[in-house]
């Protein structure tokens, strides 16, 4: 269990560094959705599922709109 709960955390790692370190926002929208996919892994290892759903669909949603107006304003030409 303990090999586990270090793998989801170098995961959660890797991606929030997935996020910052590309430039462009099609391939960083993966790490934005690695992260907290791991992160919920990580709670449910821990027993609190709950949480882990609310702050999974609380999460995405919030980070879905923000990459959702990102796009829209790069794709503008003017």
């Amino acid at each position: 269990m303990t090999y586990f709960i270090l793998f989801l955390s170098v995961c959660f790692i890797l991606g929030g560094l997935a996020v910052a370190s590309n430039p462009s926002p099609y391939y960083a929208v993966v790490g934005l959705v690695l992260a907290p996919i791991v992160g919920c892994g990580w709670l449910m290892s821990l027993g609190v599922s709950f949480v882990s759903l609310v702050l999974f669909l609380v999460y995405l949603g919030g980070m879905l709109v923000v990459f959702v107006y990102l796009v829209s304003l790069a794709a503008d030409p003017f």
